[in-house]
C-alpha cells in the first residue's frame, strides 16, 4: 500500500527552515537564560564576553550574573548535605524565602533529619524530629506523613532493603537542592526553569505530530541538531 504521507525533500525542507528568521540577539538570550538558570557561572561569564551579552532580560527585570555564585553556594550546600549552612545562606540572601514558603522550609528540615540518620546520630535525630518537625506535622497532614516516612528509617539496620531507603539516596539531596534553587530564582524575579529544555520538548512534540502527516528530514539526535534524511 502506497504511503499517504507527503514527501518533503531535504532541499525543500532546508529552504523552509532558511525562511525562518531568528535574531542572533534572541539566540544569545536563550543561551544566557540556560546558563544563568542552571548556575554555570564560568560559562555564563565567558559567553557574556564572547557574545557581548552583558545582561539578560526576563519579565522586565535584569539578571546580575553575580547572583549566580550565591545561589549556587546554597545549592551546593544542600547537595553536600550541609543543610544548616544552606538555610543560613538562604536567610542571608533573603529571609522571606523560607518565611513565605513553609513547604520548602519543611523539606530542608526533613533533609537535615535524613542527614542525622545517615550519620548514625539516632538520639539527635529523634530530638530534632520531636522539637522541629513534629509541631509542623501537627499543622499539616502531608508534613506528618513525610516525617513518619523519614523516622521509619531508624527501624531498619539495613537501609538498602528499607521501603523508604530512597530517602538516603543522593537523588533526594538533588531533589531538595533543585527545589531550593527554584525558590531562590523566583525570589529574585527570575524564571525557575530554563527556556531551552522546554523548546526542545516542543520540537520533539512538533516532529511527532508532523510524522503522522509527512516524511521529511528530521532531527533525531538533539545533541548535534543535524537533519537526517527520511527513511521509507
Amino acid at each position: 500500500m502506497a504511503s499517504s504521507k507527503k514527501l518533503i525533500s531535504r532541499e525543500e525542507w532546508e529552504k523552509r527552515l532558511n525562511n525562518v528568521k531568528i535574531r542572533k540577539e534572541d539566540m544569545n538570550k536563550l543561551v544566557m537564560n540556560f546558563l544563568v538558570t542552571e548556575g554555570y557561572v564560568e560559562a555564563a561569564e565567558k559567553f557574556r564576553m564572547e557574545s557581548g551579552t552583558h545582561r539578560i532580560r526576563q519579565h522586565e527585570n535584569y539578571i546580575d550574573l553575580a547572583t549566580i555564585t550565591d545561589r549556587m553556594a546554597v545549592k551546593k550546600a544542600v547537595q553536600c548535605g550541609n543543610v544548616e549552612d544552606a538555610i543560613e545562606k538562604i536567610n542571608d540572601l533573603n529571609p522571606e524565602i523560607l518565611d513565605t514558603n513553609p513547604r520548602l522550609f519543611f523539606q530542608l528540615q526533613q533533609q537535615r533529619l535524613i542527614e542525622l540518620i545517615r550519620n548514625g546520630k539516632v538520639e539527635e535525630a529523634l530530638e530534632f524530629a520531636q522539637e522541629e518537625l513534629a509541631p509542623r506535622g501537627e499543622e499539616n497532614q502531608s508534613f506528618l506523613e513525610e516525617l513518619e516516612r523519614t523516622i521509619s528509617l531508624l527501624a531498619f539496620e539495613d537501609t538498602s532493603n528499607c521501603p523508604v531507603g530512597e530517602l538516603l539516596d543522593i537523588s533526594q539531596r538533588l531533589k531538595t537542592a533543585s527545589e531550593v534553587n527554584a525558590a531562590v530564582l523566583t525570589s529574585q524575579s527570575h524564571e525557575k526553569d530554563p527556556k531551552l529544555p522546554s523548546l526542545l520538548k516542543m520540537l520533539i512534540w512538533a516532529q511527532n505530530q508532523l510524522d503522522k502527516k509527512a516524511v521529511y528530514p528530521c532531527i533525531n539526535d538533539l545533541s548535534n541538531a543535524r537533519l537526517e534524511d527520511p527513511t521509507f
